[in-house]
């Protein structure tokens, strides 16, 4: 039996670790080998993803913003059109799947900030509810 000790993201643990052969039984490694350098720890705060910058409006109260990049291959709705909570306003495709984007609420499409055929980012503006 091996002792380690690894340090992962600044927490260290220690593990004892037991060679096995393919039929499960305990076996004595031939050598043992040299510890490796552990990774350098990557500070909790430069984990953390960048947000996603705004690119083409304000997000406001009524606002649908798309939950991943992707294309807009299908728009219901134009500006004016009533709308209920819950109605499927346009088609976000992403990673070859369609994905429904929904109102959030009963209202009138104030804006629609995207195109049948354009592509937007996560967390840009695709539409919004007043």
């Amino acid at each position: 039996m091996s002792k380690y000790r690894i340090t992962l993201e600044g927490r260290t643990y220690e593990m004892d670790v037991e060679f096995i052969d393919g039929s499960g039984a305990s076996k004595a490694p031939a050598a043992q080998a040299a510890p490796k350098a552990a990774a350098p720890s990557v500070s909790p705060a430069a984990a953390q993803p960048a947000p996603v910058k705004q690119a083409n409006a304000e997000v406001t109260a009524g606002s649908v913003v798309a939950p991943m990049p992707g294309t807009v291959i299908k728009i219901f709705k134009n500006p004016g059109d009533a709308v209920t909570a819950r109605e499927v306003v346009m088609i976000l495709e992403a990673m070859k799947m369609e994905n429904e984007i929904i109102a959030p609420a009963d209202g009138t499409i104030a804006s629609i900030n995207c195109t049948v055929g354009g592509t937007v980012a996560a967390g840009d503006v695709l539409f919004e509810v007043k």
